[in-house]
């Protein structure tokens, strides 16, 4: 007598169209946010005494560090962006882009409880036209996405082994 399939049961089908969509929709969020990190960082490869004079808008650095930093982090956001693509290193660079966003976030409130208007010069001209609000949420939106990333391909991880 031929054996059967295996019975499955309607919760585990959809379960299993969830499980796959998860995995799907984390993968373009990873995409979208190696894309997003890499524009950024070459852009402000592209002109770090322009990003070292943003850094200093906020007043917070000596110009010395300042200008350190404008050629050292565009590339570190570039190698992150690439190392997620590659899923290399994939934990460490979606840690140093949640410290970079949060530190990023940090000084924008700090400059603003200081009286300072700054234009974050992350996107070069077109990120320009935000309110502070509108860079806020959007630096929010971008942590919450790096950090659900983070968790998902962590329990992911758990899950597997």
């Amino acid at each position: 007598m031929a054996e059967s399939a295996p019975e499955v049961s309607g919760d585990e089908t959809v379960a299993a169209r969830r499980s796959r969509f998860g995995v799907l929709a984390v993968r373009v969020a990873e995409v979208l946010i190696a894309v997003l990190f890499i524009y950024a960082g070459v852009l402000k490869a592209w002109d770090p005494l322009g990003f070292a004079n943003d850094i200093d808008n906020y007043k917070l650095l000596p110009w010395s560090i300042g200008v350190r930093l404008a050629f050292f982090l565009p590339w570190l956001e570039v190698v992150c962006g690439l190392t997620i693509l590659a899923r290399r290193f994939y934990y460490g660079s979606v840690s140093i882009l949640i410290l970079l966003v949060s530190v990023f976030i940090a000084a924008g409130v700090i400059a603003k409880a200081r009286g300072i208007d700054v234009a974050c010069g992350c996107f070069g001209h077109a990120g320009r036209n935000l309110s502070f609000a509108g860079h806020l949420a959007l630096d929010f939106a971008i942590l919450a996405v790096l950090v659900v990333v983070w968790r998902w391909r962590s329990n992911d991880n758990r899950l597997r082994a």
